[in-house]
C-alpha cells in the first residue's frame, strides 16, 4: 500500500458529523513532488513528473481509503460551465462538478483560486466548484448552487458549503480592469497606490451562496491564506506560476467504502 504519513489536509468542520461524507482540501505536505511543487502536488499540467503525481493520487487515496478511479477532476478553464457527473472519468471545460453518485468523488484543483464545496444533507447531493476572479465573477458558486436544485432536487436551506482555501484579499491586488467586474465593498485600496485595488474573493463567493439561499450558518469560509501561509499551501502568484496544485474533493462513499 502507498505511504500516507504526512498528508493533512484541511478538513472543514460544517461537514462534520456527516456519515460516509469525504470532504476536504489537501496541503502541501506529504507528497514526493521535488521542488517547486513539493510536495503533495495533483496538477498533471505544472511541470512535474507524471509518476510524481500518481503516487501523489495513490497516497492520498490510501490515506482516504478510496480508490483512485472514483476521482474526477476537469480541466478548468476559468469558465462557469458545470458537469453532472455520475461515472469515474477526467473531464475537461468544466469548472464545477456535481454529483448525487454515491462513491464519486469530484474535485477541484487550485493555487490560489478558491475551491468551493457543497453538500446537500437531505439528497446526498455534492457540488465542487473552482471560482478565480472570473469565475467569481461569472457567478459560479451560486450557479452550483442552482445546478443541483435543477438536477438533484436540492433545496439550499438543506445545503452545506465551504469556501476552502485561496488568496486572501489581503494579498490579491488587482488592476482597475478586474475591479470594474466587483462590488466596491469586495475591495479596498492597495497600499501600493496607482488605482490599484485588494479584492476579496472569498467574501465574494461566501456572499453568493448567501444569495442561493444557503442560510449564513451553513456557510463557512477557510481561515487559511494561500499566499501567505507558504509552509501549507501553493500559491501561483507567490511563487510566480511555477507552484504545484492541491485538490478539494467532495462525494458520499458507499456503504462497501470503509
Amino acid at each position: 500500500m502507498p505511504k500516507s504519513s504526512g498528508i493533512t489536509p484541511l478538513r472543514p468542520s460544517i461537514f462534520n458529523g456527516i456519515a460516509g461524507l469525504v470532504a476536504l482540501q489537501t496541503t502541501r505536505m506529504g507528497g514526493m513532488s521535488a521542488a517547486p511543487m513539493e510536495s503533495l502536488n495533483f496538477g498533471t499540467h505544472v511541470g512535474d513528473d507524471p509518476e510524481c503525481v500518481r503516487e501523489n493520487e495513490q497516497r492520498l487515496c490510501a490515506f482516504l481509503g478510496i480508490s483512485p478511479g472514483s476521482i474526477v477532476t476537469t480541466g478548468q478553464v476559468h469558465g462557469t460551465e458545470i458537469a453532472i457527473v455520475t461515472k469515474p472519468g477526467k473531464l475537461d471545460g468544466y469548472d464545477a462538478l456535481i454529483t448525487n453518485t454515491p462513491g464519486i468523488f469530484v474535485g477541484i484543483l487550485t493555487a490560489d483560486c478558491y475551491p468551493i464545496l457543497i453538500h446537500d444533507r437531505r439528497t446526498g447531493a455534492c457540488g465542487a466548484a473552482h471560482a478565480g476572479w472570473q469565475g467569481t465573477a461569472g457567478r459560479i458558486a451560486e450557479k452550483t448552487v442552482e445546478a443541483m436544485s435543477e438536477a438533484f432536487g436540492s433545496r439550499p436551506e438543506d445545503c452545506l458549503a465551504w469556501v476552502g482555501t485561496g488568496i486572501s484579499s489581503e494579498r490579491y491586488e488587482i488592476g482597475a480592469e478586474v475591479a470594474a467586474r466587483f462590488e466596491h465593498s469586495y475591495f479596498k485600496p492597495s497600499p501600493s497606490g496607482e488605482g490599484r485595488k485588494l479584492l476579496d474573493l472569498s467574501a465574494a463567493n461566501r456572499d453568493q451562496l448567501l444569495e442561493a439561499g444557503i442560510p449564513p450558518s451553513q456557510v463557512q469560509c477557510s481561515e487559511f491564506c494561500s499566499y501567505r501561509d507558504a509552509d501549507r499551501f501553493f500559491s501561483y502568484r507567490r511563487d510566480n506560476g511555477k507552484t504545484g496544485r492541491m485538490l478539494a474533493l467532495i462525494g458520499l462513499r458507499t456503504s462497501s467504502t470503509p
